[in-house]
């Protein structure tokens, strides 16, 4: 679980990192800020940011995850093994 935690906070930290600059641009840019398409962009910049920056956590989380997936598909195969023998 700690995998899925780091990644989470790195997304989040992305997010807000994005949230911060589209907003700082947009009120360079503009008078008045539309909250609702910064965070729309800063939606959109920090998920292609974290698919580029954020492959080596994603990867850890993911093995993280498949290898709990086999030790549980191992776990009721032999559970199955051990009724089919039974009966």
């Amino acid at each position: 679980m700690k995998e899925f935690w780091i990644y989470t906070a790195l997304r989040a930290g992305l997010f807000i990192g994005a949230f911060c600059l589209v907003a700082g641009v947009w009120l360079l840019v503009a008078d008045s800020v539309n909250v609702l398409w910064i965070i729309v962009i800063a939606f959109l910049v920090s998920g292609v940011a974290s698919y580029v920056l954020l492959a080596r956590q994603r990867s850890a989380f993911a093995a993280k995850v498949e290898g709990r997936a086999d030790r549980i598909s191992r776990k009721y195969e032999e559970m199955r093994s051990r009724e089919d023998q039974d009966d």
